[in-house]
């Protein structure tokens, strides 16, 4: 197998179906929670929906990239959620992270693996791989994030 299709089934385990490292991922831990509990805030912690909202913004940053595009992301934006006022808006920004996770697993499965060792857009970025590696890792930060705010609210 070669490695970018390693990497696009380890960020397809955190994000859609896997259950190796966390025994959970992003589609489980999301596929049963309501507008009200994806908005609940505890203390000073980030709701579901920021979280979720938050890891799709790098993933879609990403994407652009893999398509030729810039690398238009900045931290600073990444937890700007637009106001979610209603079950539908919440069930889109799930529609969203799903296909984008998606779309970033082929992608990254139709890249050559010598393109793992290239620089990832400047220099000061890294390689490829270590980007994706940095992606895959994100999102089980914030898998655990997720799953733990979960288990307070409900």
């Amino acid at each position: 197998m070669s490695s970018t299709s390693q990497l696009a089934k380890r960020f397809r385990e955190v994000m859609l179906d896997g259950l190796w490292i966390a025994n959970t991922n992003f589609k489980d831990q999301l596929k049963d929670i309501s507008l009200e509990q994806a908005t609940a805030k505890v203390g000073s912690l980030n709701t579901i929906a920021m979280l979720t909202f938050h890891i799709d913004y790098y993933i879609a940053g990403l994407i652009n990239v893999f398509e030729g595009g810039d690398l238009e992301i900045r931290d600073q934006f990444s937890f700007d959620l637009p106001s979610i006022e209603s079950q539908e808006k919440w069930e889109e920004l799930l529609h969203k992270l799903w296909n984008d996770s998606e779309k970033f697993a082929v992608l990254l499965e139709q890249m050559p693996d010598y393109k793992m060792n290239e620089v990832f857009v400047d220099k000061k970025y890294g390689t490829y791989v270590r980007n994706i590696d940095g992606m895959i890792e994100h999102a089980y930060y914030h898998l655990g994030q997720i799953t733990l705010i979960k288990k307070l609210i409900l």
